[in-house]
């Protein structure tokens, strides 16, 4: 009997022995944190009100950078774009209109009458000269000198009205004031064209980068505002993932580290980038803060794969995270 209570309380001994020497030298279990994938979503609208036309995209497919999504009535934008383009053509015409100068005509008669000047105020020059010249002699009489001399005058005056007529006729036919004027006019309606032009663009709104149509919120027929979203855009490597780190162990991730992905179905190398910690505490479920509870407060952080992983995830899907190394510096 004594010996089978030795026995016993040897076994018991030994079986308390072996499990103080597996619980001491046991792995501590993995961290794991639970996730889900989240996105950033670009929900795509109309810069102006207008009656929606066309959606050239469906819910699900992949579209490049330019591609068209959808299109609104362009008919009151193409008429202010062509009345634009005509203001803009009188005010250029004007504008030619007034630095031009005389018409070839006027020009070649200012031409003639300048030469019809200068033969006259040679003949009249020659004249003075050869009555200056008899004038001592007797020849002529003072009187025919002095009425030489106002004819010579005369010319010459003659010659410089012409010479002024020519300049006038070859000049701008507008005052410097009144060119101005018109180059600020061209100018006006030159930017009213490009605005035309522009609003006119904008009813043809196209996918400001690749990705993926997650959804479509409007069909042709109607009439949206401004600003109203009309297609949803997952842009390529807009998918992050959200997950959640108790309070003991938030000191142990920072900004720049690297985690490890895992997903039903997904690869194994998927890996991310921690982007965002939260600087606000919030708990799982509602109570009340005490130090009992303070393994239950948790911090939202995010992380990024790179643009080439983040096109196999979902939004939505469950994710498990787990520390895999920090940034390099």
């Amino acid at each position: 009997m004594t010996r089978r209570i030795l026995l016993v309380i040897v076994l018991l001994t030994a079986a308390g022995t072996g499990v103080w020497w597996w619980w001491s030298t046991r792995r501590p279990p993995s961290t794991m944190w639970q996730g889900y994938a989240e996105a950033d979503f670009v929900k795509v609208g109309p810069t102006q009100q207008g009656l929606l036309t066309a959606v050239a995209v469906g819910r699900g497919d992949q579209v490049e950078t330019g591609a068209l999504l959808f299109a609104q009535d362009d008919t009151d934008d193409r008429a202010a774009r062509d009345q634009a383009a005509q203001m803009l053509a009188q005010a250029e015409r004007q504008l030619d209109n007034l630095q031009t100068g005389g018409k070839p005509t006027e020009i070649d008669q200012a031409e003639a009458n300048l030469a019809d000047a200068r033969a006259t105020l040679v003949r009249t020059t020659a004249d003075l000269v050869r009555a200056e010249a008899q004038l001592p002699m007797g020849g002529v009489s003072k009187q025919s000198v002095d009425q030489s001399r106002a004819d010579r005058l005369s010319a010459q005056a003659k010659v410089d009205a012409a010479l002024a007529a020519r300049a006038q006729a070859r000049a701008p036919m507008g005052r410097q004031g009144e060119i101005l004027a018109q180059l600020a006019s061209v100018a006006a309606n030159r930017a009213a064209l490009e605005m035309a032009e522009w609003r006119l663009a904008q009813r043809r709104v196209v996918a400001p980068s690749g990705g993926r149509v997650a959804d479509v919120l409007a069909r042709p027929g109607e009439t949206m505002a401004a600003g109203s979203p009309v297609v949803s855009l997952l842009p390529t490597g807009n998918i992050f993932v959200r997950f959640f780190v108790p309070e003991p162990l938030l000191s142990t991730i920072h900004l720049g580290d690297r985690v490890a992905l895992a997903c039903d179905g997904c690869a194994s190398d998927l890996s991310a980038r921690v982007s965002f910690i939260s600087p606000q505490a919030e708990y799982t479920p509602p109570l009340i803060y005490s130090e009992s509870s303070k393994a239950k407060l948790v911090f939202i952080v995010e992380a990024r794969p790179s643009r080439e992983q983040a096109v196999r995830l979902n939004p939505g899907q469950p994710i498990e995270v787990r520390p895999a190394g920090s940034a390099t510096p």
